[in-house]
């Protein structure tokens, strides 16, 4: 067991933490700038027309059926979580700076994870079918719901010059055309997308770094290393896990006191409790100016490892129960 799989750390963060050093160090510029956002224009529709060819429609079939479990999903990822960014605003500014708290408010706003949630709730023994179904339909879900709640939740000078019209006829041709296309495509490319999903996922993957480097290079031009210290990342760490920890206590427990049993309660735990890096930063690149959006992705970054380190511990501990 090497170091990284020890302390539970996503090789894929050590990446996006080097693309962050080379931004800072080397960001782009000029007319390497503009070839990068065609580039990266590029790569986002892409990846949601690659997440649109992998959503299986039985899987969809088989999930369905639970519509209370899923709406106790639903309810975490885009009512309770959002509630718990809106409540950090208490933190304002004694304890956290106003734009982190923007970062974790539009955290709070995007939809759960797909791979991660359907692979710790394989690891935990949960109800995959469900997880597959919940966490596909958060993530086509969120591609209407997030942009409307960043609109009415974060009352910044990005978003409240922004016209919400315009952002989201631009989230429906370089996000929702993509994937439905995608989709429609299954037919035709599914078995080849099913053959290749390694490749496909590094192209996930590839997708997400061009955009981190375009907006930190973007966000370096404006000054982000400025205004974030060490003392902030680790309010940052510490407040992901705080987040963290009450979501999970609530589908915990909640679950049970609604009557799930222990398969179904394993599914809400996993989906109801992540957030989707894969899905918020090709978002934000396309609601937010690149010269906000280095902070508003930062929080979710570091979220994205805690709930990794965090629910790897307890997805095993939920294996190891009898049976």
């Amino acid at each position: 067991m090497n170091i990284l799989q020890r302390f539970k750390i996503d090789p894929f963060l050590l990446v996006l933490i080097c693309v962050v050093v080379t931004a800072s160090l080397f960001p782009c510029k000029g007319q390497a700038k503009v070839i990068f956002e065609y580039l990266t224009t590029f790569a986002i529709g892409l990846l949601f027309f690659m997440h649109g060819a992998k959503l299986s429609f039985q899987a969809i079939v088989i999930g369905i059926k639970n519509w209370r479990l899923h709406l106790v999903i639903f309810t975490t990822t885009f009512v309770i979580f959002p509630i718990l960014g809106i409540m950090m605003q208490v933190l304002v500014p004694n304890f956290l700076p106003k734009n982190l708290y923007l970062g974790f408010v539009y955290l709070c706003i995007l939809p759960a994870t797909v791979q991660s949630a359907i692979a710790f709730t394989s690891i935990a023994k949960g109800n995959v079918a469900a997880a597959i179904c919940s966490a596909s339909a958060s993530t086509l879900l969120g591609v209407f719901i997030s942009p409307i709640l960043v609109g009415l939740l974060m009352s910044t000078e990005s978003s409240s010059s922004m016209n919400m019209l315009d952002a989201i006829t631009s989230i429906m041709l370089k996000l929702m055309l993509p994937f439905v296309l995608g989709h429609l495509s299954r037919r035709f490319i599914g078995q080849w997308v099913d053959k290749y999903k390694r490749i496909i996922s590094k192209t996930d993957r590839l997708s997400i770094l061009l955009v981190v480097y375009v907006a930190f290079s973007d966000a370096v031009a404006n000054g982000i290393w400025t205004q974030i210290s060490l003392l902030s990342l680790l309010e940052i760490i510490f407040y992901s896990i705080v987040l963290l920890t009450i979501v999970l206590l609530i589908t915990t427990y909640g679950s049970r006191l609604l009557g799930f049993n222990k398969e179904d309660e394993i599914t809400i735990v996993f989906c109801g409790s992540k957030k989707s890096l894969a899905s918020g930063i090709p978002m934000a690149s396309v609601i937010f100016p690149m010269s906000v959006m280095g902070i508003m992705i930062l929080p979710l970054m570091i979220f994205h490892q805690v709930q990794l380190m965090v629910c790897a511990v307890l997805a095993t501990h939920y294996a190891k129960r009898k049976m």
